[in-house]
Parts: C-alpha cells; structure tokens; sequence
C-alpha cells in the first residue's frame, strides 16, 4: 500500500510542478516563530474503523493541553488521490498527518517549498520529548533528516527489541527472521543428537528420508515423509538461515536482497561472492537426493503449514515452533547456526522496525508551526502514544499491575462491554499519525502481545549468543532524489536477477566456471556496481550524522 501510495504522489508531483511551478514555490524557506493561530486543518488517513478524530477523548486532552483546536479531515479511502489534488491544486491544510510520504516525495516537496523544515522547532524549548528522544537516540535523527540537512516531518516507527522484555542488549524482533526447528523425537528415535554442522543436518535428514519417519514414528501414509520443507527465499519461512555455514544470509529484507554491511564500513553484495557460489552447489546435491522439499520454490506459507502440521516435515523455518507445527509442537526443538564445511557458521543480522517521516509533515500554509508542534510533542511522551495507538484508558486499557505498566482489554472483556473483539477496539481508537513507540516503552508502560515476548525472548535466550558480528546496514538510511533514481531504476532487475539464478542452481545444479562470469557479468549489467555506489554513500552519511 505504502509503495503503491508512494508511486501515485509521485506521479501527481510532477503534474503538479508542471502546472503550477511548484505548489509552495512561492512559500518562505524562514521559519517563523508566530504564535498567533491557533486553529488548524490536518488531512490525512485514518482506520477503516474508525468513526474519525473530532471526538476522539485522548486528542482532545492534547490539544487543549496546547491550547489548539483542530479540524480534522481523515479518511481510510481515497486518500491519495484526496492528498494529491491538495497539493496540486495548492490547496494545502495546516498538516498530512498518516499519509506515509516517502522519502523521495519528502525531499521533493521540501524543496519546493510545500513542506517546511521543522529543525528550528525541534528544541528543548518547544519540543521537549521529541528533543530528548532525538538526544538519546542519534539514530532517530539521522534517520529523519534528508539529504540538504532538514527536518521536513517528525519521526514515526515501532521499535519492538528485547529491551522491551528487560534485556540488557536491544535487538530488534527483525534481528533474525528465520529460526530452524527439528523434530527431536524423529532423532531420538534414530539415536541422532541434534545437529550441530550441515553436515550432521545431512545424516539427520537422510536417516528421516530412508526411515520414512512420517509414516513410522506418527503413522501418516507410507513415503508421506518431507525430511526439509521450507519457502524459498522468505522473510520467516525460508532457506536462507541455513546459508550461514557459508559465511552469511542473505534474508529477504526492508533494504536489498544480498546486501550486507561488513565490520569496516563497506558494504557489499554477497550474491557474487565465492561463499555463496559454494552454498548454492551445496545445497543442490541436498536438493538432488529429495532432501529438500520439491515444492520449496512454489507453495505459500499456507501449504507449507498444513505440510508440518499433518506432521510430515522434519525441519522447517518459522518464528514460532508451536504456529508452524500444532500438535506435533512437542517433538520440536530449535536448530542451532549450523555449521558450514570449513566450520564457518556466520548469521548475518537485520535491523527492523524502520523509522519514518512521512507520517507528520507541516506545510507552508500553517502560520504558527510552533503551536502546532507543541500539539505534537505530546505525542511523544509514552502513555499519550500508547493510548494513540491501542485506545484511551479506561477503553483499551484497564488497570495498571503492580509495577505500574497498562494491562490491555482481553477480547472476553471486550465483548462484555463494547461488543466487538479487542482488535476491532483497536481499530476504533487507534490514531495514525508521528506514532514513536520505543523498545523500552514495552518494559515502561504497557505490554507487548505474548508472542512478540516468546518471539523476542527466544532470539535473546537462544539465537543471539550464537551470533558472532552484530553489524547490519540500518534500516533508516536516508536516499537523495538522485540515488532514489538510481534504486528505481536497477533493483527490480538486479534482484530478480540474483533470485531466479539463485533458484535454478539450487534446483538443476552449477554454476560452471562459464556459467558463474556470465552470472557477475549480468549483475553488472543489471546494475549492481551503481547500486552498491548509492548504499554505501547513503550508509556513509548517516554514520556522519551518528
């Protein structure tokens, strides 16, 4: 949707700077410090559930805290369209609140003039916990501000890590997307310790194929067994975190397939790199012997599911080992990073829950920025955004336990009172807009789901002791028009390129020699040298600002 959202703006854009030479061509690049309005428009987006912002209770306290009143146009459809003919025609509120702009619309319509750079404002004196938060958090800023300098909208973004369940380290739920499980009681059965290498994961699995241990240990139809079965190149439920024994994964990610930031700054592309040239060899021969699910490159997580639940797969790849296999949970244990023939077993990390500023974007129609934002700044202290994003206290959240963290509305409780499940309660109050929900706000305030706890307490506990580098590319970098040109124009085809080679190896075999320089010649020509160009400058700018 936000991609979709993205393209349309992008498109009125330039009809818009076609017609009118820029809507706010005209407007003052000086901030200015008048406290005279206090009466704003915002347009924006809103849940499909929802009745709209005007009575929402939580809102109302904000703004008459800021001495602000506000007229709201929100809607769920219709909103690009509804934003664009705004801005092409000049007809600008005070305010996009939950619009999603990207980073290229961002720059776009701050240089024109449409939105302001909000840097001025952003002090202690006017925004005091955005200001701390930005203090705390450099990374936050760096990855709100573009590539002239400024500030054109505040910063939006969950940070859901393990500091929210009380660790000392913060990694973020995204860290690693893929954890491998395997059915213990298959290996007990054979007499076979849990896998420690590849190659020990190979002996496992030859011993499920020959022993047909679907049929054998859970009596499902004879040659029902699946020794491996996962997506091919997933998020949760790929192949990929068995790549490691080769020195990396090259997780589908927020960034580009392939492209890692290694411990010396550079970054780079593994999907030209000998190790994976290896691994893909490798796991053919895997492939060749029936080892790996012939349905791997076709079936949905959907089939995928039913496969482990009718207790077929002895090793798969999910979040949660109780989702992906049901019934059989209990026979599942998680697979260590396996080991790679020379012994190499590197994860490589992600980062997640990426910070934008397309959510809270000022135009040059609003005459008083300063009382606007003092609006807005509230919005950053932790019980105001917990109520924007769930629901008001007293609604969504009932009591406070004994360490003084909101308790959550249970769907039986919901039900009782309001009618409706605690999601669609949600749904109702939830607010979009410059939502910032920091990790430490789930250890601080209010609870996380209980599986984002088991899912976060399970990378801390189990995955993240076995990683041996934590350096990943953040998430949050910043792009120039121009090297958001230059993404445009390659990545489709550069990764495209990468992934369809990468499944026909795995699944005919090679590459040859011959094979293998047309394959990097073809990367070149799909763009790969000018892609690694843009990530690395846009990485080297935000460790600057860092």
């Amino acid at each position: 949707m936000k991609r979709i959202l993205s393209l349309l703006l992008a498109s009125a854009m330039l009809l818009a700077l076609c017609a009118c030479g820029g809507s706010g061509s005209s407007a003052s690049t000086e901030p200015t410090f008048e406290t005279g309005q206090t009466s704003f428009d915002i347009m924006g987006g809103q849940s499909a559930l929802s009745p709209g912002y005007q009575d929402n209770t939580v809102l109302n306290a904000m703004a008459e805290e800021a001495g602000v009143s506000i007229t709201w146009e929100t809607m769920s459809d219709s909103l690009s369209e509804q934003v664009n003919i705004r801005i092409a025609g000049n007809q600008l509120p005070d305010a996009f609140i939950g619009v999603g702009f990207s980073n290229y619309d961002i720059a776009t319509y701050g240089d024109d003039g449409t939105f302001i750079d909000l840097t001025p404002y952003i002090t202690e004196e006017y925004m005091p916990n955005l200001t701390a938060i930005l203090e705390e958090h450099p990374e936050i800023r760096s990855a709100i501000t573009m590539a002239d300098g400024k500030i054109y909208g505040l910063p939006s973004g969950e940070q859901m890590g393990t500091s929210g369940i009380g660790a000392e380290e913060d990694y973020s739920i995204y860290t690693i997307p893929q954890f491998s499980m395997i059915n213990k009681a298959w290996l007990d059965e054979l007499g076979l310790e849990v896998p420690t290498t590849l190659d020990e994961l190979h002996t496992a699995l030859v011993a499920f194929q020959e022993n047909d241990m679907s049929h054998t240990y859970y009596g499902n139809d004879p040659g029902s067994t699946i020794p491996m079965s996962t997506g091919f190149d997933q998020w949760c439920w790929g192949q990929n975190i068995f790549y490691a024994g080769f020195g990396f994964t090259n997780w589908p990610n927020d960034i580009i397939n392939d492209l890692v930031l290694q411990p010396d700054g550079t970054v780079n592309f593994v999907c030209d790199d000998e190790g994976y040239r290896e691994a893909l060899t490798y796991f053919h021969d895997w492939y060749a012997e029936g080892l790996m699910d012939i349905e791997m490159f076709s079936q949905s997580d959907t089939q995928l599911m039913a496969k482990c639940q009718q207790g077929y797969v002895g090793v798969s790849t999910w979040w949660y080992i109780e989702e992906l296999m049901g019934d059989y949970a209990d026979d599942y244990v998680f697979l260590p990073v396996l080991a790679g023939p020379d012994g190499t077993s590197n994860v490589t990390v992600r980062t997640g829950g990426g910070i934008n500023s397309g959510n809270l974007n000022i135009t040059s129609a609003c005459e008083s920025p300063v009382n606007l934002l003092k609006f807005f700044d509230q919005w950053y202290a932790g019980e105001n955004v917990m109520q924007l994003q769930y629901g008001p206290i007293g609604v969504y959240f009932t009591e406070q336990d004994e360490s003084g963290k909101w308790i959550s509305i249970t769907d039986e409780e919901a039900q009782a009172q309001y009618g409706k499940s605690a999601g669609e309660l949600k749904g109702e109050n939830e607010v979009y807009g410059p939502k910032l929900i920091l990790s430490n706000y789930y250890n601080d305030y209010f609870y996380m789901e209980d599986r984002a706890i088991e899912r976060l307490t399970d990378l801390y506990d189990f995955w993240m002791p076995q990683v041996q580098d934590a350096t990943t590319y953040p998430v949050d970098c910043v792009f120039t028009q121009d090297e958001l040109d230059t993404i445009d124009r390659y990545r489709t085809d550069f990764e495209n390129a990468v992934s369809e080679q990468e499944g026909l190896w795995i699944r005919d075999g090679g590459p040859t020699d011959d094979e293998w320089a047309a394959y990097v010649s073809n990367l070149e020509a799909c763009g790969m040298n000018e892609l690694l160009e843009v990530y690395q400058a846009a990485y080297d700018r935000y460790a600057e600002a860092q």
